[in-house]
């Protein structure tokens, strides 16, 4: 399926197969990993995953930062034991890619390009999650936004043909000083919905916005709502940015993605003792974006416990 809707994909797979001296077949169930762990939750009427790719992600539009560059960031939370790397792309044609992803796994899913084309994702879930449909994989899709030269471009890859599940993609774009749009689009199967920062912000956690405009049915596993929580505390920290009060810069984003209220299961997250071993994810990468000048900051683990890093294209 995936050479179908991505020749290219599907040899840098192979690629990664060789080089790794791994099977195909493994490095694929890894690129799909996305579709097998959620849909089937959906499907079958199991009581879903505590989180989706629990991540907390926000944005900002040029005339709510000190320098006037788009700003993305965010939390991206997950098994702690799980190996990621951040990958520069130098491509013979196409943008130039700087990104966060998961051993194994091909595309990035949280980065910026050489086009001042950014992305933040953040999982989600419905009752039409289905993996069985073979559409194209939401990291295949990941991929082709990174590559993308336009923000037009970018949101045709989200909006293109049916989706197997659910998934929150945050795009931004900034070419010129001052100048840039984002976009945050919400994706369910069948439907897309898109949303415009409100007073230059835009947040989003791990649930929809308004499932019913989307004809689907919001799956939250009733004990652990920590998507509601997240997203009702980083627009809270937001707030002085919307109202002008505040300008963001990189360090600012930083502070917020530290933030511990309604720990552990806050926008900096922490395992959960009350949940099973296997259910204690924590904020596994932390990220801030600067499209214009295409400077990531990242840690690897916590960013209360881990310093940030400097990235360049």
């Amino acid at each position: 399926m995936i050479r179908r809707v991505s020749p290219a994909y599907a040899r840098a797979m192979e690629g990664v197969a060789l080089g790794s001296e791994t099977k195909l077949l493994e490095i694929a169930a890894l690129n799909v990993r996305y579709e097998l762990m959620y849909s089937q939750f959906a499907k079958v009427g199991l009581k879903p995953l505590p989180v989706s790719d629990g991540c907390t992600a926000f944005g900002a539009m040029p005339e709510t930062t000190v320098r006037r560059h788009v700003l993305l960031a965010q939390n991206w939370d997950w098994i702690p034991q799980v190996e990621g790397l951040f990958l520069k792309i130098r491509p013979q044609t196409g943008p130039q890619v700087l990104c966060f992803t998961e051993a194994g796994v091909v595309g990035g899913k949280i980065g910026l390009n050489s086009e001042g084309i950014g992305l933040a994702i953040n999982g989600l879930v419905s009752n039409k999650d289905d993996w069985e449909r073979l559409r194209k994989p939401f990291h295949v899709r990941c991929w082709e936004i990174l590559n993308s030269r336009t923000l037009k471009e970018a949101l045709g890859k989200i909006t293109s043909g049916e989706r197997c599940c659910s998934a929150n993609f945050i795009v931004g774009q900034q070419k010129k000083l001052g100048s840039g749009r984002i976009v945050d689009m919400e994706s369910a199967p069948q439907s897309t919905l898109a949303l415009s920062p409100e007073q230059g912000v835009v947040a989003h956690t791990n649930h929809f916005s308004d499932p019913d405009k989307l004809g689907v049915k919001q799956i939250l596993d009733e004990e652990r709502r920590s998507t509601l929580h997240r997203y009702r505390r980083i627009n809270q920290l937001l707030t002085p940015i919307r109202g002008g009060k505040e300008k963001l810069n990189m360090t600012k984003a930083e502070a917020l993605l530290k933030d511990h209220d309604g720990r552990p299961e806050s926008v900096c997250r922490h395992p959960n003792s009350a949940f099973p071993e296997d259910e204690r994810y924590q904020t596994v990468v932390s990220v801030v974006m600067d499209l214009y000048t295409g400077q990531i900051k990242a840690t690897m683990g916590s960013p209360c416990e881990n310093s940030y890093r400097i990235l360049h294209l």
